[in-house]
């Protein structure tokens, strides 16, 4: 379906708070934590981005990480571990690993792009939509193209998702996009091709999607040239750490809804 089917696209424009983002008070060390996300939804941001793993006995838990020990006093790979031993590491040395479900009843006003980090988190993550009601409340994506087939099986179409690596390679080239059928409701995408100097967001990509009734979502924006040279190719969201610039940015042009 296309995006506007969908009601966590409601917004014209998306402004995500990536991983909670930097915002007054919440410093970089404490990204993925319910302080952070509090504090970006409290700064006026109804969209958050976080994204999801699931842990040896099933638990789902929102942190970015395949392993705990760069951002935790803990150490290990989490999908090897019981929830009760990740549930004691503290990000940043001071703050609990949120699970999804604690995310979404705490902000429940609040719209979620949920990025599937493994395999194991498809089914806890469907268990949870269902559970908090929260299937019209996020776009859920993964750089797994297994992964995201696999949700969208699970959900029949009813959960917006966004496009694939594999999907979004396929818009980039002009003579393919015109015949790729798409599943997605959004593009959210790096400007460039991951770690090459290839653009990859274009604006025959983005009319392309357009077209299709999908929405643009781009990431990871931090500078304020950049931000605004997006929203001259118009697109649709885009994703940031740093959630002051991003706001005064989408204030400026008229774009801001404020949660």
């Amino acid at each position: 379906m296309p995006a506007d089917a969908y009601p966590y696209f409601e917004a014209p424009f998306a402004a995500l708070a990536h991983r909670g983002g930097f915002s007054p008070g919440v410093p970089p060390e404490l990204e993925n934590t319910l302080q952070a996300f509090v504090a970006a939804h409290t700064l006026g941001f109804r969209y958050l981005e976080t994204d999801v793993h699931a842990t040896q006995d099933g638990q789902l838990i929102a942190f970015h990480d395949d392993r705990l020990d760069r951002v935790t006093d803990a150490t290990g790979l989490i999908a090897d571990l019981p929830y009760a031993e990740v549930s004691r590491a503290r990000i940043g040395g001071s703050e609990p690993i949120p699970t999804l479900g604690e995310l979404l009843e705490a902000l429940p006003e609040a719209r979620f792009n949920i990025d599937i980090k493994h395999p194991g988190a498809v089914d806890p993550l469907v268990t949870a939509l269902r559970v908090h009601d929260a299937a019209d409340r996020v776009c859920v994506g993964s750089f797994t193209t297994r992964s995201i087939t696999a949700f969208r099986r699970a959900t029949g179409g009813r959960v917006a998702t966004a496009a694939s690596p594999v999907e979004v390679a396929a818009y980039a080239v002009p003579g393919v996009r015109r015949c790729w059928p798409l599943a997605a409701a959004a593009f959210q995408m790096p400007m460039q091709v991951p770690g090459t100097a290839l653009p990859l967001l274009t604006p025959g990509l983005i009319a392309a999607a357009h077209a299709r009734g999908a929405r643009v979502h781009v990431w990871m924006i931090n500078d304020r040239a950049t931000m605004e040279r997006l929203l001259d190719l118009g697109v649709d969201g885009i994703v940031s750490d740093d959630l002051v610039t991003l706001k005064d940015v989408a204030i400026s042009r008229g774009l801001w809804e404020d949660n």
